[in-house]
């Protein structure tokens, strides 16, 4: 038994599939399955149902492949503590974000953070939150940059910062802050399912609470939403980061909430058994040294945090 096989047993847990699991590891299909057989012949136990499509774990696979995981982690600490002996920060961080920041948040800091860090190596993977909270599970993030909370007993979240909702519209209000019951459902363009964000304007609005609800159309971006409502008028609600990139005439068109604002929790979450602390501890510094203070706040305060719906 050895740690590429481990490594291997796992990469075909997250594809459920050999060929793709090969892919991800860089090796031909043929070495991988050997090397998984071995390890199933050495052990007495199958770790993968071949029979079925796709490949699913057998029930004592499933314990293997969790026992698997804890073993590459420590390995991975091992690996730290030796590293810790040296000044120098080195090594790959995998990084999940969801949609709904990446755009705006990672242009902020990521220039810096390659210059600063150059012994870093940085994997951005954008998905949704339920996708990036599964990769968490499985290892195959170090961390993501999520909206919280996320209800995980088995995550650790650490807050960022916290981001205001605003209303993009076309409409003339009349007034100078909104509340909810001012947006008309039935003009409102969202986000497709699939996106928390989709479910914290929802909860903004209290969609669910609509008995007509008419949603003409559901795009798969922000930047989509912002171009619908410059084109044919419409509202949507934008986080408050993704202003900082309209253009004058485009600013008014925003308008605020009435206090206490609605806010969502921005948080570096990771798997409760943490590694590579030092160089998560860097990302952490770089970002919040680069969040602009008159868009993004540190602390709650007089805003309402709206509680993420994770999908």
């Amino acid at each position: 038994m050895n740690l590429q096989q481990l490594e291997y047993i796992l990469a075909v847990d997250a594809q459920r599939h050999f060929a793709k699991a090969a892919e991800q590891c860089h090796v031909t299909q043929p070495t991988l399955s050997m090397m998984i057989q071995k390890l199933e012949d050495e052990v007495g136990v199958k770790i993968f149902d071949r029979s079925r499509q796709p490949v699913v774990p057998t029930q004592a696979g499933e314990k293997l492949i969790e026992q698997a995981r804890v073993v590459l982690r420590e390995t991975e600490r091992f690996r730290e503590i030796a590293r810790e002996e040296d000044e120098s920060l080195v090594g790959e961080l995998r990084i999940g974000i969801i949609p709904t920041l990446s755009p705006y948040l990672l242009p902020l800091f990521l220039q810096s953070f390659m210059q600063q860090y150059p012994g870093i190596r940085l994997k951005i993977n954008e998905r949704t939150t339920s996708v990036l909270v599964e990769s968490l599970h499985k290892g195959l993030l170090d961390a993501a940059i999520l909206v919280t909370p996320l209800n995980d007993g088995s995550l650790k979240e650490d807050p960022l910062f916290y981001e205001a909702f605003v209303v993009y519209s076309g409409h003339d209000y009349h007034k100078e802050y909104l509340l909810p019951e001012d947006i008309d459902p039935n003009q409102l363009w969202l986000l497709e399912e699939g996106h928390c964000f989709r479910s914290q304007i929802m909860n903004i609005c209290e969609l669910r609470k609509k008995d007509h609800l008419s949603v003409e159309y559901e795009a798969g971006s922000l930047e989509t939403l912002k171009q619908l409502v410059d084109a044919q008028n419409g509202i949507t609600i934008l986080p408050e980061l993704a202003t900082r990139y309209l253009t004058d005439a485009q600013r008014h068109k925003v308008k605020r909430f009435a206090a206490p604002e609605p806010v969502r929790e921005v948080s570096l979450v990771t798997h409760r058994h943490l590694v590579k602390q030092r160089l998560l501890e860097a990302l952490k510094t770089e970002i919040l040294k680069h969040l602009p203070e008159d868009t993004v706040h540190l602390q709650a305060r007089t805003r309402v945090p709206i509680a993420s719906a994770a999908v």
